[in-house]
């Protein structure tokens, strides 16, 4: 056997245990996209980084609501605090989220940690953006009726994917 064939085996023989340590157990990671969608992604960046200020979303039309979105049936962790801009929703605009979602910082504040997309159901298609599809139909705090919704965990980590529906991450007080 060849010094690079053994070579070759042992770095795999390394990188194996490794690789499976990235998966947490029980989990069901929605794959992440294409890297490029971080591109289309940057307009919804720009437009919310003023909002890691929590104040700056309600000045600009997003109502607080005082909820905090878990999800009760598997587990799988929360959504924050949904902050909606009702004028919003319907919006499949990248610069124009209808919502945000936050959670509460070591301070005692709000942290912004996502930001949602909200199409009311009922039309007969299920819409997309970036290439995936919403989620639903669902309900949202401060939103009447059943909607879908795309969230974007654009501005924390979501071990789940960056467009999963739940983030273990997320803990509700």
């Amino acid at each position: 056997m060849s010094l690079r064939s053994r070579t070759a085996g042992a770095v795999l023989a390394l990188a194996v245990p490794f690789a499976l340590a990235a998966v947490p157990a029980g989990a069901d990671p929605v794959p992440d996209p294409d890297p490029f969608v971080w591109t289309d992604l940057t307009p919804t960046y720009t437009a919310t980084t003023d909002y890691q200020y929590e104040p700056f979303a309600v000045t600009d039309g997003y109502a607080r609501t005082d909820i905090c979105d878990k999800d009760g049936l598997g587990g799988k962790g929360g959504a924050g605090y949904h902050y909606v801009k009702a004028a919003g929703v319907g919006s499949l605009d990248p610069a124009e989220p209808s919502g945000l979602l936050y959670e509460t910082d070591s301070g005692g504040g709000r942290a912004l940690v996502a930001a949602e997309w909200i199409v009311r159901a009922g039309s007969g298609t299920v819409p997309t953006l970036f290439g995936r599809q919403f989620q639903g139909p669902t309900t949202v705090p401060g939103v009447t009726g059943s909607v879908y919704t795309l969230r974007a965990w654009i501005w924390k980590d979501n071990p789940r994917g960056l467009f999963a529906q739940w983030n273990p991450t997320v803990t509700c007080p």
